[in-house]
């Protein structure tokens, strides 16, 4: 694939067990990798929505996407413009903090970067960060030189702006 990009993928499928498998399923047999990948449930509990990051040139996505959409459980796939579309990721990041002055130096990091502490222990803290890949990428980079223990981050999930909207 040459020319390859970010794309965002927004798809309203049934809310119903076997679902992802057959989408991942049509990701592995076009060898996509899946960058991302956000699932859960609609304002409609029978629909769910999945936020799916994949890199492609545009051929090759308008395909895939054209033979996800003919997958029985699958409602709408759509394309998201990143121009026109809010995206958020939330990372939990385990921080070593050895000794007082590094926690405070953590602490004002996280303040800087509007994150939240949500667990304090004796040798660390537990960072949340929400907002675009980029921001989240910028504090893990930062917090490396303290030592990161653990980190879990969820991918995007993202809704397109205005009054547009993605239904059945």
């Amino acid at each position: 694939m040459t020319n390859n990009q970010t794309y965002i993928l927004s798809f309203i499928v049934e809310n119903k067990p076997g679902v992802l498998y057959q989408i991942s399923n049509m990701f592995r047999r076009r060898s996509f990798n899946i960058e991302s990948l956000t699932v859960g449930p609609t304002e409609n509990e029978d629909f769910a929505r999945m936020t799916i990051t994949v890199k492609g040139n545009e051929n090759t996505i308008e395909q895939l996407t054209k033979q996800t959409n003919k997958l029985m459980d699958v409602i709408k796939v759509t394309i998201l413009d990143k121009k026109n579309t809010v995206m958020r990721e939330i990372a939990l990041i385990k921080i070593f903090t050895a000794d007082s002055k590094t926690r405070s130096e953590v602490i004002q990091y996280v303040d800087v970067f509007r994150g939240h502490i949500v667990d304090v222990s004796l040798d660390s803290l537990i960072v949340e960060m929400t907002g675009d890949s980029n921001k989240i990428n910028a504090f893990i980079d930062l917090s490396r030189p303290f030592g990161i223990k653990e980190l879990a981050r969820t991918g995007i999930t993202a809704l397109t702006r205005g009054r547009r909207v993605i239904k059945k």
